[in-house]
């Protein structure tokens, strides 16, 4: 399921904004987001190893900081990421069937075919956790196989000549490492994994090996793809169609049946990386309802709790799928994302890495990488898209003030909290 939550959401959604910003060296840029994804990915496994769970990195952050304002409002951080990232598989979902037909003005049309694939994704999660785990196995092997498949053949067309590899006129260090911060959403679906320890057979020695797995694989998959797609099209080309880039690779190498295959592989990968983050992005949502983290309204809804969170995140991503284009959306989730991901770390560093036997400077490593990358991304978004600044930080805002609002009205009724927001006894 992680690995599936990557390649539909990363090589196909990703691949033309990340060489808009770093130009000539986009697939570098890949291999620099799998680098830091690798050191973040330690705290994660390392966590993991100690409290399996189905909440994830919820019950992560609460084991650190306790059960107050900070687990909730990052927690709920890396929930609005997440489904910031489904609204970003369900607008490239659009974009690329929109390849098979001669559709000029895909304005309207991609996200009505993005709120469609959300629709589609709400009833089959309602089928059960069984089928939703059976079906993200048979298509994540169809991905990886297609997926290889034409980075190969990409490849050999190309002569492994690579002439838009290189710095370009966008190349700039800044540039780099705020496409960097971009590439890094690709990797976050390995998040979705630790979601699965109460199910996962041995998961204090299971989740980790997955996550290592997962990463080791999209990082390969990433690389060749890119490479491939970077042997037929210009960088100018790749930018100018950046919405969907990999089916415009595939027309010079293969012509129409190279892009049918492409935009195929495309529908397969959005639709089951969707249904894939729909069911984790719920359950943890679910988990936070029943820690009485956040509020919950069953608004005379039947079924049980992640039913309702189910309805919730839908309604949430096809309103981002409305509202927003691919580039800004992918930029939102990049930065509710490593915002959550540093606090992951800093707990771990302040709070339990004597008892996940953490070594401390991997994740000060992947603390410096992570205010790096944010810091010139955030910079870079200020001199070229102020809104998604202030859309980030309104959002950042609202779900903080929100939490301690709510959190300071549960303390009336239910366990005394202290101060600072944490629980009397911690976790």
């Amino acid at each position: 399921m992680g690995t599936g939550v990557m390649i539909g959401a990363g090589i196909f959604a990703l691949t033309g904004q990340v060489a808009e910003q770093a130009g000539g060296l986009f697939p570098l840029a890949f291999l620099a987001a799998g680098m830091v994804a690798g050191f973040s990915a330690y705290s994660y496994v390392k966590m993991a190893e100690h409290y399996p769970s189905a909440g994830g990195i919820a019950m992560f952050l609460m084991k650190a900081y306790g059960k107050g304002t900070v687990t909730a409002a990052m927690s709920l951080l890396m929930y609005f990421s997440m489904v910031i990232n489904e609204s970003l598989v369900a607008r490239t979902f659009g974009t690329y069937t929109l390849q098979l037909f001669d559709a000029k003005d895909n304005r309207f049309l991609v996200p009505v075919l993005g709120v469609g694939l959300l629709v589609a994704a709400f009833i089959v999660n309602i089928l059960g956790n069984k089928f939703i785990s059976t079906f993200s196995t048979v298509s994540a092997a169809i991905k990886i196989s297609g997926i290889l498949i034409f980075a190969a053949a990409g490849l050999w067309v190309s002569g492994l000549t690579f002439e838009s590899v290189g710095v370009t006129e966008r190349t700039s260090a800044g540039s780099f490492l705020s496409a960097t911060a971009l590439a890094l959403l690709a990797y976050k679906g390995f998040t979705t994994i630790t979601n699965s320890g109460s199910e996962i057979k041995e998961p204090k020695k299971n989740i980790g090996r997955s996550i290592i797995l997962s990463l080791s694989v999209c990082l390969v998959v990433y690389l060749l793809v890119a490479f491939a797609v970077a042997g037929n099209l210009s960088v100018a080309e790749i930018i100018k169609n950046r919405d969907y880039a990999l089916a415009e690779a595939a027309r010079p190498a293969f012509g129409q049946w190279g892009t049918y295959f492409t935009v195929g592989l495309a529908i397969v990968a959005t639709i089951s990386g969707l249904i894939a983050s729909t069911f984790a992005v719920s359950r943890m949502l679910a988990m936070l309802s029943e820690m009485k983290l956040v509020p919950h309204k069953h608004f005379g809804m039947p079924g049980n709790i992640q039913k309702h969170t189910l309805v919730y995140t839908v309604v949430f991503a096809i309103t981002l799928t409305i509202l927003f284009d691919l580039s800004r959306i992918a930029s939102l989730g990049a930065i509710f994302y490593i915002v959550m991901d540093m606090a992951v770390h800093w707990g771990v560093l302040r709070h339990v890495h004597d008892k996940v036997k953490a070594n401390r400077w991997i994740p000060v490593i992947a603390l410096l990488l992570d205010v790096m990358i944010l810091g010139v991304f955030l910079w870079m978004k200020a001199t070229s898209d102020m809104l998604v600044i202030w859309v980030a930080l309104g959002g950042i805002l609202f779900i903080f003030v929100g939490e301690k609002l709510f959190l300071s009205w549960k303390k009336e009724d239910g366990e005394p909290l202290h101060a600072d927001g944490h629980s009397a006894q911690r976790v």
